[in-house]
């Protein structure tokens, strides 16, 4: 993403210290994993959508369509509960085999 050096950088970091944890952990059971989400919806994405429809002159609706989710196959904001229950699946019983992974729940970004 341009014009965004900090935030890309400190996600690259996130995702080798998770990595190096998982290395580290897993003789003790200890399990590392990334949740890379796309846009979710919550307060400060709500008013991105407004000052960018805005400084734009566009309305919020292009803003989602043409701007946010133009690279993504799934046309919506991620949920905040859809990324606490990828979340809580992680920390469960049933991905205790799962470490050193990106989970991306970005509507098939990534994909494309």
């Amino acid at each position: 993403s341009a014009f965004k050096s900090a935030y890309v950088t400190a996600k690259h970091a996130l995702e080798g210290l998770s990595k190096v944890a998982a290395i580290e952990g897993a003789p003790h059971g200890v399990t590392s994993n990334c949740v890379n989400p796309g846009y979710v919806r919550t307060p400060l994405v709500e008013g991105q959508i407004r000052d960018q429809a805005a400084a734009h002159g566009i309305s919020e609706d292009d803003v989602l369509s043409d701007v946010m989710l133009a690279r993504s196959p799934v046309k919506r904001l991620l949920e905040a509960d859809e990324v606490a229950a990828a979340v809580l699946w992680l920390c469960g019983p049933h991905s205790g085999y799962l470490t050193g992974a990106s989970l991306p729940l970005d509507g098939g970004w990534t994909a494309g």
